[in-house]
């Protein structure tokens, strides 16, 4: 069983930024897509970012997007989000997903279609 593991988690006030980090702790895990989601207390678990391992192809929420960016780095691998301009609605606990085969459906966009999850970070911000 493949555990990811997410760091960078923290406190920061609006307008500022913060990069996250999702590793896969198996040298051998080969992803066809890696994702960050998240969960605002009350709230559903979220899409925020997704990219292909081989590609690098990338898709984001409406919410995220031309903020947040996503990216990775094969030969660690591993997968970051970097945040910018960080609202207060932006808060959750964000989690890192995997997926080894091959997903088109909904743009693979759906928690349900993520076998390999992180135990999350914190992300909190001020206002």
């Amino acid at each position: 069983q493949v555990q990811l593991v997410e760091s960078g988690g923290g406190l920061v006030q609006a307008g500022g930024s913060l990069r996250l980090s999702c590793a896969a702790p198996s040298r051998t895990f080969r992803p066809y897509i890696m994702a960050w989601f998240r969960q605002a207390p009350g709230k559903e678990r979220e899409f925020v970012a997704t990219i292909t391992w081989s590609g690098g192809s990338t898709m984001y929420s409406d919410s995220v997007k031309g903020r947040f960016t996503i990216s990775r780095d094969i030969a660690k691998i591993t997968v970051d989000l970097q945040m910018n301009s960080l609202k207060p609605e932006d808060t959750a606990v964000y989690y890192c997903g995997a997926r080894s085969d091959y997903c088109a459906a909904y743009g693979c966009r759906l928690k349900s279609q993520y076998a390999y999850w992180g135990q999350g970070t914190q992300v909190t911000v001020s206002s």
